[in-house]
C-alpha cells in the first residue's frame, strides 16, 4: 500500500534526477596549469576523510544509546550522506559558496546543480586544487554538522520529520554560518574572525541546535529515572577512533593544500584530543569516578572539537592546552546539564557547543600576532562577540525550523513507539 506522506519527498527526487539528466557541461577533463598535484591529492585523500567521520560518527552516537534504538542512532547519520549530499549539489553548495549577497548567504543559481564546478582551479576558493575537488570537501562538513545534532533527540524523534529538519538547517543554518565564516566575501571572514576548520559553523552551529532540539522534543519517557546504559561501549571506542583518524582531514585538509599549515593542523589536532583525553578521564577520577572508555572516547572528541577552529593558528604546545582546557570545561557543563531538566541524550551542547565556544575564545588568544598574548585584543573581543552572535542566530533558527517542522510532521514518536525503541517502531529492524 502506497503511504500518502512519502509522495512529496520521493517527486522531489525524481524531478532532481530528471534535471539533472541535461547536464553536459562538467563531464569534460580539464587541463589546468595552476593545478598542484600534491596538493591535489592531498585534498583527495582529506575528503576521504572527512566522509568516514560520520559513519565514525554513528558508532560512536550508537554505541551511548539504549540497545533498542541503536540502529536508528546509526542511520541517523548514515543518512545524512545521502540527503545532504543531493542538496549540496542542487543548491547548498552555491547558498554557501555563490557570489556573496550581503556577506550573509551565497547566490543560490551561482553554482546551482554544481553549474561551473568543474575540474579547473577557481582563483578565489581553489587557486591550487579543482573547483570540483573544494566543493566535494566542503560537501563532507555539511554532511556531518546536522548528524551531529541527531545526538540530542536520540530514542524519540520520528525519522520522517528528521529528514526534513536536516534539510532545512542546512539551508537555513549551514549555509548562511559557512558562508560568513569561509566566503572571501563573508561577513565574518571580511570582520577578521578566525576558525580554521569549523567551531563556530560546525560545532557551535550543532550545540546550539542541540538544545533548541532538547526543548522541543521534550524528555524521554524513563529520562531521570533510572540510571541509563550504553548499548555497546566499544562500538564508541570504534567510533572515537574512526573519527579522529577522519579528523586529520577536518581540520589539516581545511589548509586546501600539502604545506606547513596542514602539517602544523595536523600536529596540533592529534595532541589536543590525546591532551583532553587524559584530562577528561584524570578528572572523573579526580570527582572519585571510575576512568572509564567512555570518559577516554568523549573526551578524545572534545579535544578534537576545541582544537578545530584553532589549528592551523597556534602551536602544538598551545594545543596541549586548549585540549585540557576544553575537556575539563565541557566535564563539567555534562555534570551540572545533568541536575537540569534538558535531556540532551548524549550531550551534543556540552561537548560539541562548548567544546567549539571555548575552541574560538582560545584561538583568540593564542592566534599567531592576533592573538591576546601578543598583546591585540581586536581578535579576542571579536570572537566574543561571533559566540553571542552565531549562538543567538543557531539556536533562534534551529527553535524556529524545530516548531516548523513539527507543525509539518509532528517530530516526537508515541510513547508506545518509544517504549518498543526506534529499531523496530521506525524502522522494522532489531539488533538481535
Amino acid at each position: 500500500m502506497i503511504r500518502k506522506q512519502w509522495i512529496p519527498g520521493f517527486t522531489i527526487l525524481i524531478l532532481v534526477a530528471i534535471i539533472s539528466m541535461f547536464d553536459v557541461d562538467n563531464g569534460e577533463v580539464i587541463i589546468d596549469a595552476n593545478i598542484n598535484g600534491a596538493d591535489t591529492a592531498w585534498m583527495l585523500a582529506a575528503t576521504g576523510l572527512v566522509l568516514l567521520m560520520t559513519p565514525g560518527l554513528s558508532f560512536f552516537y550508537g554505541g551511548m544509546v539504549n540497545k533498542k534504538n541503536v540502529i536508528s542512532t546509526m542511520l541517523q547519520s548514515f543518512i545524512c550522506m545521502g540527503v545532504i549530499t543531493l542538496v549540496w549539489v542542487v543548491f547548498g553548495f552555491s547558498l554557501a559558496f555563490g557570489d556573496s549577497i550581503g556577506g550573509i548567504f551565497g547566490n543560490p543559481t551561482t553554482f546551482a546543480f554544481f553549474k561551473g564546478v568543474g575540474g579547473a582551479t577557481q582563483v578565489d576558493l581553489a587557486p591550487t586544487i579543482p573547483f570540483i575537488l573544494f566543493a566535494l570537501f566542503q560537501m563532507k562538513f555539511a554532511i556531518i554538522t546536522p548528524a551531529l545534532i541527531t545526538g540530542s533527540f536520540a530514542e524519540r524523534v520520528r525519522f520522517s520529520s528528521f529528514l526534513l529538519f536536516i534539510i532545512l538547517f542546512s539551508v537555513f543554518i549551514y549555509a548562511p554560518l559557512a558562508h560568513m565564516t569561509w566566503h572571501p566575501d563573508g561577513f565574518l571572514r571580511k570582520w577578521g574572525v578566525l576558525d580554521f576548520a569549523g567551531g563556530t559553523v560546525v560545532h557551535m552551529s550543532a550545540g546550539f541546535a542541540a538544545i533548541a532540539a532538547a526543548i522541543i522534543l521534550g524528555k524521554r519517557k524513563d529520562h531521570g529515572t533510572s540510571e541509563h546504559q550504553p548499548a555497546n561501549v566499544p562500538y564508541v571506542l570504534l567510533g572515537t577512533g574512526l573519527l579522529w583518524f577522519g579528523w586529520f582531514g577536518f581540520n589539516a585538509g581545511s589548509a586546501l593544500g600539502a604545506n606547513a599549515s596542514a602539517a602544523m593542523a595536523f600536529a596540533t589536532t592529534t595532541v589536543a584530543s590525546a591532551a583532553a583525553m587524559l584530562a577528561w578521564v584524570f578528572y572523573d577520577a579526580l570527582m572519585g569516578r571510575k576512568i572509564s572508555g567512555m570518559g577516554a572516547s568523549i573526551g578524545a572528541v572534545v579535544g578534537l572539537v576545541a582544537i578545530t577552529p584553532a589549528a592551523g593558528f597556534v602551536t602544538v604546545g598551545q594545543s596541549v592546552f586548549i585540549g585540557v582546557a576544553g575537556a575539563i570545561i565541557s566535564n563539567i557543563v555534562v555534570y551540572y546539564k545533568n541536575k537540569t531538566g534538558i535531556d540532551d541524550t548524549l550531550d551534543v551542547f556540552p561537548c560539541h557547543g562548548v567544546g567549539g565556544i571555548v575552541g574560538m575564545i582560545l584561538t583568540a588568544v593564542f592566534a599567531k600576532d592576533v592573538g591576546l598574548i601578543y598583546g591585540e585584543t581586536t581578535t579576542f573581543f571579536r570572537h566574543i562577540a561571533t559566540i553571542f552572535m552565531v549562538g543567538t542566530f543557531t539556536f533562534g533558527m534551529s527553535y524556529v525550523l524545530f516548531k516548523l517542522t513539527n507543525l509539518i510532521i509532528p517530530m516526537r514518536v508515541s510513547i508506545e513507539d518509544e517504549e518498543r525503541g526506534l529499531d523496530l517502531s521506525q524502522h522494522g529492524e532489531t539488533l538481535g
